[in-house]
């Protein structure tokens, strides 16, 4: 009896702990969580890209510009757990889409018609799915 109990515990035991191993590392998890934020970031830019000055409304931009604001913190938390090579990587492309943000909204609205607002949110936004491709874009998520 004493016998079975023991092989049918082993025989439960084994399964699990070959299962503890397959959990993903912290790097893992830190670039899973990267490359989630890059297609949210994505995902903002062409919605705000999309935008004209007959559809967009102030809401429809800040709101993109917050998500996209809450993706690049979410992907500064996670370069830490990050490879030496890819957290230079990410904290480029991180600081370089910031920077891009910044200026798209500093220069957004500094002019008074609404045909030059329109010209400029055109350009802003162009801008801005520009900095995406030369920044994040190049970031390997596969």
């Amino acid at each position: 009896m004493a016998a079975r109990i023991a092989l049918l515990l082993l025989v439960l035991a084994v399964p699990a702990v070959l299962l503890a191993g397959c959990g993903e590392s912290d790097e893992e998890k830190a670039m899973a969580q990267v490359c989630e934020a890059r297609d949210g970031i994505a995902e903002q830019v062409e919605q705000l890209r999309d935008l004209t000055l007959t559809t967009a409304t102030t809401n429809q931009i800040r709101d993109g510009l917050t998500a996209i604001r809450d993706d690049l913190q979410s992907i500064a938390d996670a370069t830490g757990d990050l490879s030496d090579e890819r957290r230079q990587d990410v904290e480029a492309a991180n600081e370089a889409f910031k920077a891009s943000v910044a200026a798209t909204a500093d220069d957004f609205g500094s002019s008074l018609s609404i045909e030059g607002a329109a010209a400029q949110l055109e350009q802003a936004l162009r801008q801005l799915a520009t900095s995406y491709r030369e920044s994040f874009g190049q970031l390997d998520c596969s």
